[in-house]
């Protein structure tokens, strides 16, 4: 038997079937990357006030720190994990509840909208660190390198005569050493990327599990107390 979908029988929006609607909540998308946003930068200040040489959990926001370590590279994917599950369980918490979609459909977008959150707040971290921390990050350094230079400046003055030839193999230790931190730090960011990733839409299809678990007990504590209110579907 066919759907009657003629303009007669659909009476306002709230009754259409959720086809003709979008099945991506935007605002909860949002939320979640905002509050994803947020948390990874507290925990991100909090690290660095410990004393931690961090560096931005997205790509090209300020240059690599020279005692970056394995201990500070897994903080930086516990600081995206953390956040991306933040995000993601508050995108699923928040989300409009369908109540004519299937449960394997139900459960798929829920899982959508972590990633998404997850997707906006890296694409909107990136935008961000690279407008603004990057800038900051580049001042602050070059204001150290001059004081290192005029504290550097008095002993020189001594050994003027002295030739201040490098050494080529000191030269060629200090670029292997750069390059395998380099390739420490792209290793770590990409795992805790797509760590975070999975994590924010398990979190969001925990919250959208919780969301209908919190409806459903509503709606039957409703009925019980109320004894006509029906459970919706």
């Amino acid at each position: 038997m066919e759907r009657d979908l003629s303009p007669g029988a659909i009476s306002d929006l709230a009754h259409a079937p959720e086809g003709a609607q979008s099945a991506v909540s935007w605002g909860a998308v949002l939320a979640g990357a905002v509050a994803a946003l947020a948390l990874s930068f507290v925990l991100l200040a909090l690290a660095m006030g410990f004393g931690l040489q961090m560096a931005s959990p997205w790509p090209g926001a300020r240059p690599m720190p020279a005692g970056f370590t394995p201990v500070a590279g897994a903080i930086l994917v516990a600081i995206q994990v953390i956040s991306a599950g933040l995000g993601g369980y508050l995108a699923g918490r928040l989300r409009t509840r369908w109540t004519h979609v299937h449960g394997h459909e139900v459960h798929f977008r829920d899982t959508a909208h972590g990633l998404l959150v997850w997707a906006v707040s890296t694409v909107a971290g990136v935008l961000l660190a690279t407008a603004v921390v990057a800038p900051a990050a580049g001042q602050a350094g070059a204001v150290a390198a001059a004081a290192a230079a005029v504290q550097a400046s008095a002993p020189q003055v001594a050994d003027a005569a002295a030739p201040a030839t490098p050494d080529p193999a000191v030269v060629r230790l200090e670029a292997d050493r750069a390059r395998n931190l380099a390739a420490q730090m792209s290793l770590f960011m990409g795992v805790g990327l797509l760590l975070s990733a999975f994590i924010a839409s398990v979190a969001a299809a925990i919250g959208g599990l919780r969301r209908d678990d919190m409806h459903n007990h509503y709606w039957t504590e409703r009925a019980r107390i109320g004894g006509a209110a029906p459970l919706p579907n």
